[in-house]
């Protein structure tokens, strides 16, 4: 909630003007939304409206689900970007005349080709549950769903780390008081499970549903949401490496953002290319300076052609300076709110331009494969 929030605030400030500097927090208790941060944007941005919104699409429209959105409290507490960040991230200001980095650290991207999304197959599986979840409430298949889920998938590999089948499925929903768990475990397993997992389940995998019990207590009643809180559920499961900086809130000069996206671009493109069957690549910098401050290619012994080659093509076909990243990928567009939920990768929709395979072709006739 607190992600998506945040997402559609960078949304419509950059639909008001691409220019936008947007770094917003959301935090969320019972029925209260506090929205933080710092802000720069020549549009006016309804904070109120936005979070209700946003509430609303989710699901949450009665308050016994944790939340309601027409009548939580919005609470919003927000100031201009620091004109010492500004002067960093824009051209002609700082020290540096190009635009540099909206702030230093280490951003990773990976890519593999055990699943068609080349993302790892856990993560894939339940980004696909909780869409499913969504799905079967809200088109009423399952009547008893509450807004609140979550999923977790343990796959079972090979000695060569390829995926042989699903061992333990989790899912956890909120819902109804007057539904039995029995009913809860049957219909989840029937209607969300299978048609999603079906071709990696067998009669040994273990699926744990509400494996407490009951969950009908929900949303911010139940738990404090906090913006960034599971930035491994945005990447990639826990396979590969993050850096630590969370996406949502952020417009694309933040390059905790800008430069992850950049950085999945680079290595699914390399596995899309053949030049290895995974790939986890990173990129470093310094807070205002445009060149990364590293460059670093890691394909786990995968690779078809040596490293020092794969990051000589990744330096010619790749934008790797702020600037460039933003204009490559097109990110001045507002497009962010889907992506905070579902993962922000593996992804088929024409937004996601970081998912794009468009440098596969060059990079594999430059290989010689």
């Amino acid at each position: 909630m607190c992600d998506q929030i945040s997402d559609a605030v960078v949304d419509e400030a950059l639909r008001q003007d691409p220019n936008s500097r947007i770094a917003i927090e959301t935090g969320t208790k019972n029925g209260g939304v506090m929205v933080f941060g710092e802000m720069t944007t020549g549009g006016y941005i309804d904070i109120p409206r936005i979070a209700r919104e946003t509430i609303k699409n989710i699901g949450y429209t009665k308050a016994e689900y944790g939340i309601e959105y027409e009548t939580c409290t919005v609470w919003s507490q927000i100031t201009e970007q620091s004109p010492d960040i500004d002067q960093g991230v824009s051209n002609d200001k700082g020290l540096h005349k190009e635009q540099g980095a909206g702030d230093q650290g280490m951003m990773y991207g990976y890519a593999c080709n055990e699943t068609e999304e080349l993302m790892p197959l856990p993560i894939t599986l339940a980004h696909k549950l909780t869409l499913k979840l969504s799905e079967a409430r809200k088109n009423g298949e399952i009547k008893w769903l509450r807004p609140d889920g979550k999923s977790q998938v343990s796959v079972e590999y090979d000695e060569v780390w390829k995926p042989l089948r699903v061992d333990t499925v989790v899912i956890s929903t909120q819902h109804d008081e007057d539904v039995t768990h029995t009913e809860i475990k049957e219909q989840i397993i029937d209607k969300v499970i299978k048609p999603v997992c079906k071709e990696w389940i067998d009669d040994k995998t273990k699926f744990h549903v509400n494996p407490t019990g009951a969950f009908v207590r929900g949303g911010p009643y139940a738990d404090a949401g906090l913006t960034g809180r599971k930035i491994i559920v945005d990447t990639y499961g826990g396979v590969g490496r993050h850096g630590g900086g969370a996406f949502s809130g952020k417009d694309p000069s933040k390059v905790d953002r800008s430069a992850a996206y950049a950085a999945r671009y680079i290595a699914k493109n390399l596995v899309k290319a053949g030049l290895a069957d995974k790939c986890e690549v990173q990129l470093a910098y310094a807070i205002g300076v445009a060149e990364p401050v590293s460059v670093h290619v890691d394909t786990f012994g995968t690779n078809k052609i040596p490293e020092e080659q794969i990051t000589e093509l990744v330096r010619k076909h790749f934008p790797t300076k702020p600037a460039e990243i933003v204009e490559t990928l097109d990110l001045k567009k507002p497009k962010y709110n889907k992506t905070a939920s579902y993962g922000h990768f593996g992804r088929n929709d024409a937004d996601f331009t970081w998912e794009k395979t468009d440098k596969a072709e060059t990079l594999k006739k430059e290989a010689g494969l």
